[in-house]
């Protein structure tokens, strides 16, 4: 007998990963800035990894500089805009993404800044009958308390709270799935890479 799944969980088919912001200006003033960007790397390399669609935005990189270095170098050709919107989603690039981003059931968003344009951007998909899955070991904001509340009231909102490893795991549903062994790789490199970074007392 085939188990009806919990409709919290997210289901890769029907899913698009969504890149907010990620930008250069930003690294100096925004504490856990480099813990955000592994948890969004780990994140683009796994949908690469299961072939879920990837899109990201730029918030006017004529001033704020273009997405880090880090996490172009797995974006690859993923589509992107710039904007000067707050929500993405409202922005008037968003129906140029192709329609396997578009159109998504499921968006899983991350990056910053939590309480700016994470937040409008998943308030609007919300508004507009989307599941909004926010993984928070890849979203920052220069406050912890500016990220704390913005998180928490999307969670009132409807949006879906997680971490990174979470949302890979629900991708795959079972250890039997195509992938898992990648993402099984991806996630210990990621542990190897946050470890590194952690000083020593």
């Amino acid at each position: 007998m085939q188990h009806k799944r919990h409709p919290h969980l997210l289901d890769r088919h029907r899913s698009a990963l969504f890149v907010v912001d990620v930008q250069e200006a930003f690294r100096p003033a925004m504490p856990g800035f480099e813990e955000m960007v592994r948890g969004v790397k780990l994140l683009i390399e796994g949908a690469n990894a299961l072939g879920i669609p990837v899109a990201y935005a730029e918030q006017y990189p004529k001033g704020l500089g273009h997405t880090v270095p880090e996490l172009l170098e797995v974006l690859g050709d993923a589509p992107s805009f710039e904007k000067t919107e707050f929500s993405a989603y409202t922005a008037p690039a968003w129906p140029s993404l192709p329609a396997a981003v578009r159109d998504a059931h499921q968006f899983v968003v991350v990056g910053i800044e939590g309480h700016v344009c994470v937040r409008q951007t998943a308030l609007d998909m919300l508004a507009a009958g989307r599941e909004v899955h926010l993984p928070m070991d890849a979203i920052a904001s220069r406050g912890l308390t500016q990220w704390q509340i913005s998180l928490s009231a999307l969670q009132v909102a409807g949006a879906r709270l997680g971490t990174a490893e979470q949302v890979l795991f629900d991708w795959l549903g079972h250890a039997r799935a195509d992938g898992f062994k990648e993402i099984q790789s991806l996630i210990k490199s990621h542990d190897a890479a946050a470890a590194a970074a952690t000083p020593v007392a």
